[in-house]
Formats: structure tokens, C-alpha cells, sequence
């Protein structure tokens, strides 16, 4: 059995940023952005008031002073003319600042009568003026790699990018194996079970950023593994679940290298997960996970999305460990690193994790009520309540 460390250096090996493609702005949402790209205009292209009111010359800012309206600016609208001396122009937010403004007083701070304003008793220090290019200029740079969200959106439609190239979305196959097992909606026979990691790991592979592939159900003979990975030929990755242990049954890892799969690894020193299988298979990256539930969605929290975010290119793939405090005590571990279902709780400072009572591998109903995965490194030792530990965001 290999360490966590290794076994992961090991699958991200396997596997390269995919190829690029060019999106509509539209559809980049969730995208990985390839290349960086530059801003095609300056943001705000003009002066722009920021506030409803009039804009003057600074001489003219004084308590009482008398001016005269000689034009009005609205968004998209601007005044041709400019600002002299006793002079104003009533201004909306956004509106281009005429030549000759140098502030915006606020509407609320002049009295109006016909064509002329007072300047009321409220003097503010602030001009009132986004100045040109105060958000970005043009050849401003927005860099990549990184994953495109509603405000980067924002952004990029601000800069006039009606595209953008991104990394393609890898796919990934997925390939349930078992005589026992039955698609949902199909009525289980007495010795069956219904098949529900392979939706969950494509679930999860969707929201990275790829592709999945659900392919049919293997089963338990050479003839049937051989023919459901022919389907996925064209997969960056295929992850295979259950099959991949040392029972009569257990027929993936023969059959893989059998194909010709140069095998990675097979088997790790962790909780859930020991029976965790990696390789090629015709330069396509293989993972292996285990079959039980818990085993299969934990090892592809660990293995499987970081592989997905080393095909999309993005910077250090691998799993981030926060950090939290202990809110009771737990047993040494043994000679794996375990990664134990836990509930989050705010705290002062870090948050509190409680390992659930239960951590069956089998168990989804538990698996369902967690939302982090505690670390217990191998070897370590009695912990108490009010330590600081890791824990990895489930």
C-alpha cells in the first residue's frame, strides 16, 4: 500500500490539460479560462457622474453661490457644450461630466428656481466623479488559468469580450461492475442492489467541469468489462467502480491490464478506499474505486476531482485542507489515514468538526448528513476535544 501523497502524485501524473475551445461569453459560465485576455476599451470611457445633481467648476463651490442650468446629461445623452464660470448643468448618475465640471453637488443640497440653483449651507469634500478609467483601461489583463464566475462575466462583458477561449471540458467515463447491481427506476431481484455511485461520481464530475459518461452496467464475466469499455474509447478518463479487489468476482484490474493498461498503483493506505486502483489504458488516465459507497465518493473527492482540475489546467489540484477545532475527543488512529465523515459547527475564530458516530463504508445515509471529511493521519495519536485538526470541505 502506497501513502495518500504518493498515490495522488501518481494519478495527477496520468494526465495533461485537455485542448482549448472558444465560447460565447454566454456559455462560460462554470469554464476554465485558457488564455489570459485584455480589456478591448477603457471603463468608465469618460468622466461619469456618480450622483443625480449638477455639475460646476471647483471656483464656483461655495455656500450661497447663484449659477445658472444651461444644459442638462443623462446616461448615454451627454451635454455638447461646457461648464464657464456661474455656470451648471443638471447631471444624472453615469452621465458623461462635461468640459469645464469639476464636481457633482447633489441635488439635494441646492435649491432650484427656474434655470438658476443656490448652493446650499452642506459643502462635501467629495467631487462626485468617476474619473476615466478608474475600473480598467484598455490592455488592462484579466489572467488565467482560473474557473469563470458570474463576476468575471461581468467583467469580461464590461472589456468587450463577446469570447473566450477555455479549456474544453475533459469527459470522463463512468463504469459501474457487478452482477448485483441494477439501474434506479429497475426492480432489484432478491440478490441485487440498485447502482447508485456511478450518478453520484458523474454528479460530482459535472460540477468540477466535465464532461460524464454514464456507461451501462458491467457485468461480472471478461466479455462484459471488455465490451463497456470499448464504449468509452474516447474518454479522457475512465473511472471504474467496484471490481477492482482480490475476489473471484473482482475482474477490472485483470481485464484492464490485460488491455494493456500500464498500472500505476493498486491499493493505498487510507480509510475508506484501500482497494484504489490507477493506470493508462491507450493514453487514456484509469482510476479505479472501490464499490462500497462511502469508499467510492470519498476516494473521488480525493483522486478523482483533482485529476478533473489538472485536465482543465487549473493551479494545484489537489485537495486544500482547512483547518477547525476538535468538538470531542477521538481514539488514536491506526496505520491508514482516515477520513472520517464529520458535521461542521460555527465556532469563535475556526469552526468545530464532530466525527459521526458511525463511519461505515457502506453507510450513504450517513454520508449524506456530513459535510467534511476529518483527517487522521496514519499513526496519529489520541486527540482531545479543543484541538485543532484538519479536515478537507465535503
Amino acid at each position: 500500500m502506497i501513502p495518500v501523497a504518493e498515490a495522488l502524485a501518481r494519478v495527477l501524473a496520468l494526465v495533461a490539460p485537455v485542448g482549448v475551445e472558444r465560447v460565447p461569453l454566454r456559455a462560460a459560465r462554470g469554464r476554465v479560462l485558457a488564455e489570459p485576455v485584455a480589456a478591448r476599451l477603457t471603463q468608465p470611457p469618460f468622466a461619469a457622474s456618480a450622483m443625480d445633481g449638477y455639475a460646476i467648476r471647483e471656483a464656483d463651490h461655495e455656500t450661497g453661490r447663484v449659477l445658472a442650468v444651461i444644459g442638462e446629461a443623462a446616461a448615454g445623452r451627454g451635454f455638447a457644450g461646457s461648464i464657464g464660470t456661474g455656470e451648471a448643468v443638471r447631471i444624472f448618475t453615469g452621465a458623461p461630466v462635461p468640459p469645464g465640471g469639476e464636481r457633482v453637488v447633489l441635488q439635494e443640497d441646492v435649491e432650484r428656481a427656474g434655470d438658476r440653483i443656490t448652493l446650499g449651507p452642506r459643502l462635501e469634500e467629495g467631487r462626485n466623479i468617476r474619473a476615466a478609467g478608474q475600473d480598467f483601461a484598455v490592455g488592462d489583463v484579466v489572467t488565467a488559468p482560473r474557473r469563470i464566475g458570474p463576476r468575471d462575466i461581468a467583467l469580461m462583458a464590461a472589456m468587450n469580450l463577446p469570447e473566450l477561449d477555455v479549456r474544453r471540458r475533459p469527459v470522463v467515463a463512468f463504469l459501474s461492475t457487478g452482477d448485483e447491481l441494477v439501474m434506479p427506476g429497475e426492480t432489484p431481484g432478491p440478490d441485487q442492489i440498485v447502482a447508485s455511485n456511478g450518478l453520484a461520481l458523474a454528479a460530482m464530475a459535472e460540477a468540477e467541469g466535465a464532461e460524464a459518461r454514464v456507461l451501462p452496467i458491467a457485468r461480472d464475466s471478461e466479455a462484459s468489462l471488455r465490451f463497456c469499455l470499448s464504449l468509452a474509447d474516447d474518454a479522457d478518463l475512465i473511472v471504474t467502480i467496484g471490481g477492482a479487489s482480490v475476489g473471484d468476482h473482482d475482474l477490472v484490474g485483470r481485464v484492464l491490464v490485460d488491455m494493456g493498461m500500464a498500472q500505476a498503483f493498486w491499493k493505498i493506505a487510507m480509510r475508506p478506499g484501500k482497494p484504489l486502483m490507477a493506470g493508462r489504458l491507450a493514453g487514456q488516465a484509469v482510476l479505479g474505486l472501490p464499490g462500497n459507497p462511502v469508499s467510492s465518493i470519498v476516494c473521488a473527492q480525493l483522486f478523482m476531482l483533482p485529476m478533473i482540475r489538472a485536465m482543465l489546467g487549473l493551479p494545484d489540484p489537489g485537495p486544500s485542507p482547512r483547518r477547525a477545532v476538535l468538538a470531542e475527543a477521538v481514539a488514536a488512529n491506526g496505520p491508514r489515514t482516515h477520513y472520517m465523515r464529520a458535521c461542521l459547527q460555527p465556532g469563535e475564530g475556526m469552526p468545530a468538526i464532530r466525527p459521526m458516530a458511525r463511519q461505515d463504508s457502506a453507510l450513504l445515509s450517513i454520508l449524506a448528513e456530513a459535510d467534511a471529511l476529518l483527517i487522521r493521519p496514519s499513526g496519529d495519536g489520541p486527540r482531545a476535544a479543543g484541538e485543532v485538526v484538519e479536515y478537507l470541505p465535503f
